[in-house]
């Protein structure tokens, strides 16, 4: 009987990471503005940050940027140098292309449930191109990849339960029309997670 060596993982390129982490950027932060476009919320700490621009006037990105400035303290210790600079490089790339969108598409007339749905979908994928390169979207995700890489749990079940507590909180600030869709955008979202960004599965 033969032993198969399990395959090693290639780790990618200093210049797929620079093409991956924008990217995946760009895809958050596009399902981003189409959640505030219709006044929807998302999950995790993204969620946290449309909310609390809902609250106080300030913008998306500005609030996203400055709510996940105390995990980076998780991520240093936790997750090391490496992982922590990506994700600041990253969570900084979707705070500031959140705000570019709108300069080149007008979304206004957008059906709230396309909206959602496509968010959710834009989110997730771009999720996965940033955890595979070895970064996060910042905040809760940083504490998802991190129980991802320790524990074997699914970041997809971990950003779900992250998910429902601030769906919830938002009752006060959305519409319960608004809310439904956004929380099948956050479905969709995690349902992407969790089929495609297993422990053990992916080897690059």
């Amino acid at each position: 009987m033969s032993v198969v060596d399990p395959p090693i993982a290639e780790k990618h390129a200093l210049w797929e990471d620079v093409l991956a982490l924008p990217s995946g950027a760009f895809l958050m932060s596009f399902g981003l503005f189409l959640l505030e476009q219709i006044g929807g919320v998302s999950g995790g700490l993204a969620g946290v940050a449309i909310l609390g621009s809902y609250w106080t006037g300030a913008t998306f990105g500005l609030v996203f940027f400055l709510v996940n400035l105390p995990f980076y303290w998780l991520a240093v210790r936790r997750m090391g140098w490496t992982f922590t600079i990506k994700t600041l490089i990253t969570v900084t790339l979707i705070s500031v292309l959140s705000a570019v969108h709108g300069l080149y598409l007008d979304v206004s007339s957008i059906a709230p449930l396309y909206a959602a749905i496509f968010a959710g979908l834009s989110i997730g994928v771009g999720m996965i191109m940033i955890f595979r390169h070895g970064a996060s979207a910042g905040g809760f995700g940083i504490l998802a990849a991190f129980l991802q890489e320790s524990r074997g749990v699914r970041a997809g079940y971990v950003q779900g339960a992250l998910d429902v507590v601030v769906v919830l909180a938002s009752l006060a600030l959305v519409p319960l029309d608004i809310l439904a869709y956004s929380i099948l955008g956050a479905v969709l979202l995690n349902m992407v997670l969790a089929i495609n960004h297993r422990p053990g599965r992916y080897f690059g």
